[in-house]
């Protein structure tokens, strides 16, 4: 089940894309154990991105805590961490521990700033990262000022999948040299990776610092959002030249003209925006699916979260499953041999550490011992 089945990979748990990335390895097949700094009783099956890992509570300020954590490593084949920097260091279980433990062990470092840097020691949130890498500035309206995308191009985007890409190159390379190493995943540095087709752009003399005048931001009139006559709203794409020629087509308007010259004249895109608005309001956003889904304008209307689900597309590839009564996202990729699989669903925090320890050689007498000293949370 899923490529990555046989490869074990500790998580030291955090916040933020740190569980994603656990989320997305365990979904490929790894055993993911997650190492919690306190255990719950209580079960949040609505943590999707805690599915499909067995979870141990240690108190890592114990040294026998640290000590059970280097053996999980003497068997794993990555371990991953998301706090500040030195704080794994200071706990006793950083790169260095670990490679001494298992010198092919792939050590992930996932940060917002980064693990060196004048910011490297500073608190943050996904807005402050993705605000120094041109990013936030770009995303919004003429009058609206910068508007923060959800959490969506720092936290996961430039985080945790590059932290997963990360180790999962850093894994291969192991396989061949038998060596391991540190992954230093910061999001400013993915972030600041998403945005190179910004970057060639604006070298290229094709994108300009104000917001709402470029091809991908909502400037142009052939890319951009409309509100239809229920309040509800689509979404316009077509940036071809054929493409916007059926888009006139399907609007019944004149847009000034459809050759290269009119469509990408930013002279006229505010005129031909108001256009396309007042024609869009004069029908639903069903009926405007009924007249351009699924054709060559490319079109789709804009759904929220409980509406997504739903749609014909996501219901033909299933790529919505509910478990618990939680809808959530099924894994993907798509692997067309070793597919891909949601293991299980959350478990309590600490639910697996006396099975963990057990298959680590501890008896019953040695963690009853480990749990009276408060090694064990």
């Amino acid at each position: 089940m899923g490529p990555l089945k046989g490869f074990r990979i500790i998580e030291l748990a955090g916040i933020g894309p740190g569980p994603f990335a656990g989320m997305l390895f365990s979904d490929m097949g790894a055993e993911v154990i997650r190492i919690e700094r306190g255990s719950n009783p209580h079960v949040n099956t609505a943590d999707i991105n805690g599915r499909g890992r067995r979870s141990i509570a240690l108190n890592l300020k114990d040294p026998a805590s640290v000590e059970i954590v280097l053996k999980l490593v003497e068997t794993a084949d990555a371990i991953f961490e998301g706090y500040r920097p030195g704080v794994a260091e200071k706990l006793g279980v950083g790169p260095e521990p670990c490679l001494a433990r298992n010198p092919k062990i792939v050590y992930g470092r996932m940060t917002g700033w980064g693990q060196t840097g004048p910011l490297a020691h500073a608190a943050g949130h996904d807005i402050n990262y993705i605000s120094i890498t041109g990013a936030l500035h770009a995303i919004g309206r003429k009058d609206s000022g910068p508007v923060p995308p959800l959490n969506l191009v720092g936290d996961f985007g430039g985080g945790a999948l590059y932290l997963a890409t990360g180790m999962l190159a850093a894994l291969l390379e192991a396989q061949k040299s038998g060596k391991g190493q540190v992954v230093d995943a910061a999001i400013t540095d993915g972030t600041i990776s998403l945005m190179t087709f910004m970057q060639s752009s604006k070298a290229s003399g094709m994108w300009t610092n104000e917001r709402y005048d470029n091809l991908l931001d909502g400037g142009a009139h052939y890319y951009d959002t409309y509100e239809c006559a229920d309040g509800k709203w689509v979404s316009i794409g077509s940036i071809e030249p054929q493409f916007y020629a059926l888009l006139a087509q399907k609007l019944e308007i004149d847009l000034g003209g459809i050759g290269f010259e009119a469509q990408f004249d930013k002279s006229k895109w505010s005129q031909y925006k108001e256009k396309i608005a007042a024609r869009i309001k004069l029908k639903t956003a069903k009926e405007w699916c009924e007249l351009m889904e699924g054709t060559d304008v490319c079109f789709a209307p804009v759904l929220d979260l409980d509406e997504a689900p739903k749609h014909p597309h996501n219901v033909a590839r299933q790529a919505f499953v509910e478990r618990d009564g939680v809808v959530q996202s099924a894994p993907a990729p798509r692997f067309s041999r070793t597919p891909a699989a949601i293991q299980f669903s959350p478990v309590a925090a600490g639910s697996d550490t006396n099975t963990v320890l057990a298959e680590l050689g501890f008896g019953e007498s040695d963690i009853a011992a480990l749990r009276a000293k408060g090694a064990l949370t």
